[in-house]
């Protein structure tokens, strides 16, 4: 959702821009991206201020330094999906303009960073539910908890079979091969 402007600002510290259409705002429920090598990101959104005469639009800080990547020097967390929900952010995430994304990677082993696969999620209006049939709906009492005794099955056939399996896990253990399989080798 929305137009991504990059821009390199400075070594060590990326932007990436989302503008959403003129004149939409959104209630973001969800950023979920991949992460190319960043270590910290920092989340900003722009919105009306309700509070100035025109409504000008204000830049707010929704998420700080968020950490990526536990140790910027190793690749642990490098290449991780991430999800940022609504509840994590510092403000209600409601009628923002633009989505600012700012990145950091302070270590010069990684010479390029970004965040890829950027998805922005609209929050779902609560009085736009699914449309079910009428009949999932109003199921009597009766059609909504069956007998279970029908379906239940015998415990001691189950026991039985339980039983089994187990007698053949514990003989196909002792009957495995110490040798060594290749990395690569099927067998």
């Amino acid at each position: 959702m929305g137009d991504v402007k990059t821009d390199m600002s400075r070594p060590g510290i990326f932007v990436i821009d989302v503008t959403f259409p003129q004149g939409q705002t959104v209630n973001i429920q969800e950023i979920s991206f991949k992460n190319y090598y960043t270590a910290f990101l920092t989340v900003r959104l722009q919105r009306q201020d309700p509070e100035s005469p025109e409504n000008a639009l204000k830049w707010i800080t929704g998420l700080k330094d968020c950490c990526l990547m536990p140790n910027p020097h190793t690749e642990r967390g490098s290449q991780d999906y991430f999800s940022i929900y609504r509840q994590q952010m510092l403000i209600e995430p409601d009628d923002v303009t633009s989505v600012r994304l700012i990145l950091r990677q302070p270590s010069s082993s990684w010479l390029t960073f970004t965040l890829e696969e950027i998805k922005i999620f609209d929050c779902v209006n609560e009085d736009s539910k699914k449309n079910f049939p009428s009949w999932f709906s109003n199921l009597s009492p009766v059609d909504q908890s069956p007998d279970l005794q029908e379906g239940i099955p015998d415990p001691k056939k189950v026991s039985s079979s339980i039983q089994q399996m187990w007698a053949l896990t514990e003989v196909m253990q002792t009957n495995q091969t110490a040798a060594r399989i290749g990395r690569f080798d099927v067998s």
